[in-house]
């Protein structure tokens, strides 16, 4: 449980794992419930357009997401994929929001073994995917 009260339910928890494990969603968005006390699936996706992704997230209302981020490593190493944990706190979303999903945020990143990135995005500038790229690229190395 997090510090603001919000459990995670383990729906969330079987629903990442069929990402992480099965391959067959490409990313899932997370959402408090109404009375804000759990953390709930709102969408699962196999869509492998990283726009149409973006096109999910709202525009004025915070959400959690993790995404099966596939990308190509240079001189020819092949393609790599790492799963990328989205805080999405857009500047326009209501105050009270930001604040209930930050201090929520630790609950449900501690349930999530496998992420190998965290992005915490304002705008969208901040989760496009040339700017995830770097983030994650930046390991390649490393892992």
């Amino acid at each position: 449980m997090s510090r603001s009260g919000v459990s995670v339910a383990d729906e969330s928890l079987s629903t990442f794992n069929e990402l992480k494990l099965g391959k067959k969603l490409k990313y899932v968005i997370f959402s408090l419930n109404d009375k804000k006390t759990e953390i709930v699936v709102e969408k699962t996706s196999d869509e492998q357009d990283y726009e149409k992704f973006l096109e999910d997230l709202p525009e004025n209302d915070c959400r959690y997401a993790v995404y099966d981020f596939e990308y190509e490593i240079g001189g020819g190493e092949g393609k790599r994929s790492k799963i990328v944990f989205f805080t999405w706190s857009p500047d326009t979303a209501p105050v009270r929001a930001k604040m209930v999903y930050a201090s929520s945020k630790d609950a449900l990143r501690r349930a999530l073994n496998g992420v190998s990135t965290d992005i915490q995005g304002t705008d969208f500038s901040e989760v496009a995917f040339e700017s995830v790229l770097e983030t994650v690229s930046k390991g390649a190395g490393s892992h």
